[in-house]
């Protein structure tokens, strides 16, 4: 019984100590700064997709705004 238990805080401190090295590092952020890295990177998809998920949801008041999916106001 008394070897479960050390085996558990051992378990428990290898996986504490796993999460100490989480971050990014200040040589790794100009790779991460760059515009291919973002997650809407073209401009012209996001319009895109911004467009169809307002005509879809703007009858239930997507993206902030009133009106009815079908154009009407």
């Amino acid at each position: 019984m008394k070897t479960r238990y050390q085996l558990l805080i051992i378990c428990l401190l290898v996986t504490a100590s796993g999460c100490s090295s989480l971050g990014v590092k200040p040589w790794e952020r100009d790779i991460l700064a760059r515009d291919d890295m973002l997650m809407e990177a073209d401009a012209l998809d996001l319009a895109f997709d911004e467009h169809i998920y307002f005509s879809k949801e703007a009858s239930s008041g997507g993206q902030g705004f009133a009106g009815g999916g079908c154009g009407c106001n």
